[in-house]
């Protein structure tokens, strides 16, 4: 999951309809935070100095590279400020529809909406809680990086597996929606995961928990890659321990098993990139919205050596030579996937018609659910934050 402005966006897919709620409902929390959920970016943030407002901001123009002296606007507002350029057109237009004014000055703190692709503690020094809205809850690591979620999951499994439920969702076992995964930073989860690969010949993907888009992602396919792969971590622990690694500690890792039997879409490997917007969390209100499929260019081979036909991503879709010939067909609408299951699967694997949109938008609902429920006493619930999640779902040959 990643807290999505959105990567790899197409514009229809971001337009959340209001009333559509999270299992169609509206998820509420009524007990308040407790001290458990303080942000380390919210506190942070008290040791910074208020910066003076400027009359002139230099930003890029939307449309060129070039820097520009931007006259800020003033006057009573209200005004929205956004930091990047993901996203910038959708969600400014729906703002100025809204009569309001885009600001360019990141140091104002006059604005009614902040949004900004990443986060830095200068975002919420000055929040007003309850006055303004900032995109980006402060500590959402806890569900948007891989150890981050992987954690929450694996706590919230391990305390609810203690309590008794009642009769409302069933609550799913982390093995029936998450690969079997192992924490490369934590030694016993290392040590155990080198123990399980003698003799045996199996498929890890390994991610770098706080990056996305594909980058740092490898695979170890072989006895070979799995036996580098344990020599440059054993030399990386022989230079901790010696004082040697001065600069930043490298990026953790995960590995996973990899999924080699997937579903395909016309020989092509794909996922489906689905939304959680945690619209308000005080009270808790929160909504899903399924978006789009990504498709690799090239059809499926695991034996590949290439990351592209692997990883699914746009970012990663774009170093293919066949991309730009390719593009329209490496993403999917929620309906035309519906109607390709229909067409090719509904008979021959026995699916009920429209699985797409019926049986698997609600076990996509199903798992975001559960994955909110493991983070919400955990993330800083002050009247004003909100985001966006980007949750992505691949599917196997046996419709899992």
């Amino acid at each position: 999951m990643t807290s999505d402005g959105g990567p790899e966006q197409r514009e229809e897919t971001h337009t959340l309809e209001e009333k559509k709620r999270f299992s169609h409902s509206a998820v509420n929390q009524e007990s308040r935070c407790g001290a458990s959920e303080a942000s380390d970016a919210g506190g942070g943030g008290r040791h910074l100095q208020k910066s003076k407002t400027r009359d002139l901001s230099s930003c890029s123009h939307p449309h060129r590279g070039s820097r520009r002296q931007v006259e800020e606007p003033r006057g009573p507002g209200p005004f929205f400020f956004f930091g990047g350029t993901n996203g910038a057109e959708i969600v400014s237009a729906y703002c100025e529809s809204r009569g309001w004014t885009r600001i360019h000055n990141k140091h104002r703190d006059d604005f009614r909406l902040r949004w900004c692709e990443t986060k830095s503690p200068g975002s919420y020094c000055n929040f007003r809680e309850g006055e303004q809205l900032v995109f980006q809850i402060p500590n959402n690591a806890v569900l948007t990086t891989k150890i981050g979620l992987l954690s929450s999951l694996r706590e919230y499994e391990r305390v609810s597996s203690k309590v008794k439920h009642g009769r409302g969702l069933r609550r799913l076992k982390m093995e029936e929606f998450i690969p079997t995964t192992f924490r490369m930073d934590v030694r016993e989860e290392r040590e155990a995961f080198f123990a399980q690969q003698e003799g045996v010949s199996r498929m890890w993907i390994c991610k770098p928990t706080g990056m996305n888009q594909g980058r740092g992602i490898f695979l170890l396919k072989s006895q070979e890659d799995v036996a580098a792969f344990r020599l440059k971590l054993q030399h990386m622990e022989e230079r901790r321990a010696d004082g040697k690694l001065h600069h930043r500690q490298p990026q953790a890792h995960v590995v996973q098993h990899y999924i080699q039997n997937p579903l395909l879409l016309k020989g092509k490997k794909f996922d489906v990139r689905s939304f959680l917007l945690i619209a308000c969390v005080a009270p808790y209100m929160v909504f899903f919205r399924h978006g789009y499929v990504r498709l690799t260019c090239d059809l499926y081979d695991p034996g590949s050596s290439n990351l592209s036909a692997h990883l699914t991503n746009q970012y990663m879709q774009k170093k293919n030579p066949l991309y730009s010939q390719l593009k329209e067909d490496t993403v999917w609408s929620m309906d035309s996937f519906n109607a390709y299951v229909n067409d090719e699967f509904q008979v021959a694997k026995g699916l009920p018609r429209d699985w797409v949109l019926g049986a698997f938008a609600k076990r996509m609902q199903h798992i975001m659910t559960q994955c909110f429920l493991a983070v919400k006493l955990k993330l800083d619930c002050r009247l004003g934050f909100f985001d966006l999640i980007g949750c992505d779902f691949m599917v196997d040959e046996d419709f899992k």
